[in-house]
């Protein structure tokens, strides 16, 4: 059974057992309070089920909405986080609604053959969840390092951390990337490329990217990303946003997929 269907049976159980409590009440059996306090029992567990019935969550930020100040502001983490990611994660759940559950990692590969509903918002809920955990307060992120065996393979695929960076802020540039979208850097083989996605696309999906590649690093370009703060200034928003990306994080992504040959588990999957 599926677990709107568990969560109804739930219900009805729970509606049986508070009238069966009402009966022996009548009866003298069951004094008026401990009914109460049973269907209250009854009730929670049900509603709580119906809640488990959602796949996907937002997960907690690990870090205050003004952490990340002065390079990103609170408000904008405020929205970002409880408005713009709680959206998708409300509509991949009812796009979701009555099929087995898949963890969201998984749903990104054939996103596109599943249709908007599933590529958008799946896609949006991974994003999002992927950049909260990769950013830090900047006194933790400046002391934050780039592991040995990253900083090897930025070296052998771009030259130089700077460069990487370089070739990064052009990409996530308005001329490079046209409208929304996100950048990413990712191990495709034995090698780190730069990628542009459209939308919520990410290049674990099948058919957004010349094969499937895993992220390691990943930048939202949309406007309500940065423009409380930055308005129309993208390219300062993403040379300040350098500031609070933790490379001890980073640095776990690249162990954990040269490791796995596969995608960066998210919290709230």
């Amino acid at each position: 059974m599926t677990k709107l269907t568990l969560a109804l049976v739930s219900m009805f159980v729970g509606s049986t057992d508070a009238f069966s409590m009402n009966m022996k009440a009548q009866a003298g059996v069951t004094p008026r309070r401990d009914l109460l306090q049973g269907a209250a029992v009854a009730t929670a567990a049900a509603l709580s089920n119906v809640a488990a019935a959602n796949a996907y969550a937002v997960p907690d930020l690990q870090y205050s909405y003004e952490a990340l100040e002065p390079y990103i502001d609170a408000p904008t983490m405020k929205f970002h986080h409880d408005k713009h990611h709680a959206t998708y994660v409300a509509n991949i759940n009812k796009a979701t609604e009555g099929k087995d559950e898949v963890d969201i990692l998984d749903l990104q590969l054939n996103a596109l053959e599943a249709g908007p509903a599933v590529r958008n918002n799946g896609g949006g809920h991974y994003n999002h969840a992927f950049f909260w955990d990769e950013m830090a307060p900047h006194t933790q992120a400046e002391k934050s390092k780039v592991s040995a065996e990253l900083e090897a393979a930025i070296n052998k695929s771009f030259g130089s951390l700077d460069e990487m960076k370089a070739a990064f802020e052009a990409r996530a540039a308005p001329g490079a990337l046209f409208g929304s979208g996100w950048v990413w850097i990712c191990v495709d083989g034995s090698e780190l490329k730069l990628v542009g996605t459209a939308n919520q696309d990410n290049p674990l999906m099948k058919g957004v990217a010349e094969n499937v590649m895993f992220p390691i690093l990943g930048l939202d370009v949309w406007e309500h990303a940065y423009y409380l703060k930055y308005q129309n200034r993208r390219p300062e928003y993403v040379s300040s946003w350098w500031n609070v990306v933790n490379w001890d994080k980073v640095s776990e992504n690249f162990a954990y997929v040269t490791q796995k040959k596969a995608g960066v588990p998210v919290r709230g999957a």
